[in-house]
């Protein structure tokens, strides 16, 4: 059975989205405050988190599970490519706070200028972050959503980015207390773990993503010839191939040699494999060729050069 949760994956994302704007003002009107470059980039991640979740909207609308004419598969891919999107806003926020750290160390700026009060504005900003990354992950983990598990990811990186930026404001705080202007130096330092963090982030959604866009092997053939050799009458089972996501749609090809003297019956055991099938890896879709006896074969996955 194709499962359509895209309603409910809109409205995590609307809820994100407003929190994320939230976070990003926030941000922005801290680091403008301060003259921070940490703080800044921080900020425009948080852009990027804003837009993941516009790109997450867009996406969810074309991603319908169920097929039709032009898309006999369904339409999930989309979601994997939004995702993919995500990772490319990734690059681009990594690039902008690397190229911010360097011109600030040719160039220098005007010193960070941080208050206690700015600092307690940051630590609502770190709990609506984490509140963010946990209700997204959780809540995409239960639907089985691709965008929503990449765009926790993204978050989870913001809180780290914004814990790293956070201790060294407050560095530089007691250091303009102390009267230890070296400690300005927090600032730009930091920036470049902050740009370490966001690519790391980035490069986690492609490795989750790329298998389902490729077509890579979903479930292990020897499991799936288990599974119809288990099955009364299956007596072969041979070039297996599968692709998809497990836990949200997978596809498979199998060739079956059954037991059967009529198409009926041969029919009643193809459908026992695909009902035993569909109770282990649902949702699932399954295409079984049956073949003569002298079809039977060992090789249980299938390879082009056979």
């Amino acid at each position: 059975m194709v499962i359509d949760n895209r309603a409910a994956v809109r409205r995590v994302l609307i809820i994100t989205l407003l929190l994320n704007l939230f976070v990003m003002a926030l941000k922005a009107v801290v680091g403008s405050w301060t003259g921070s470059l940490s703080l800044i980039a921080d900020a425009l991640h948080s852009v990027t988190d804003s837009a993941n979740n516009v790109l997450g909207l867009v996406t969810s609308r074309f991603s319908s599970p169920k097929p039709d004419r032009d898309h006999p598969y369904g339409h999930q891919k989309f979601e994997a490519v939004g995702a993919l999107g995500i990772a490319a806003f990734l690059g681009i926020a990594c690039f902008e706070i690397l190229q911010g750290a360097i011109d600030r160390i040719l160039n220098g700026g005007e010193p960070v200028k941080i208050l206690p009060s700015q600092l307690w504005l940051l630590l609502l900003v770190l709990g609506v972050n984490i509140f963010v990354a946990f209700y997204e992950r959780r809540v995409g983990q239960q639907l089985g959503s691709p965008i929503l598990v990449a765009d926790a990811k993204h978050t989870m990186s913001d809180v780290w980015v914004t814990i790293t930026v956070l201790a060294g404001l407050i560095g530089i705080w007691q250091g303009n207390v102390l009267k230890l202007p070296q400690l300005q130096w927090l600032d730009v330092v930091l920036a470049f773990p902050v740009a370490l963090l966001v690519f790391k982030s980035g490069w986690s959604v492609i490795k989750d993503n790329l298998p389902w866009l490729v077509d890579e092997m979903a479930i292990a053939p020897e499991a799936i010839n288990a599974i119809a050799l288990s099955v009364s009458g299956v007596i072969n089972c041979h070039d297996i191939a599968s692709r998809g996501l497990l836990g949200r749609q997978v596809f498979i090809e199998m060739h079956l040699i059954v037991d059967a003297e009529d198409v009926e019956t041969a029919h009643q055991i193809t459908e026992e494999v695909e009902t035993r099938l569909e109770q282990k890896f649902s949702p699932v879709r399954v295409l079984i060729h049956v073949e003569p006896p002298n079809y039977k074969s060992e090789q249980i996955s299938f390879e082009s050069n056979r």
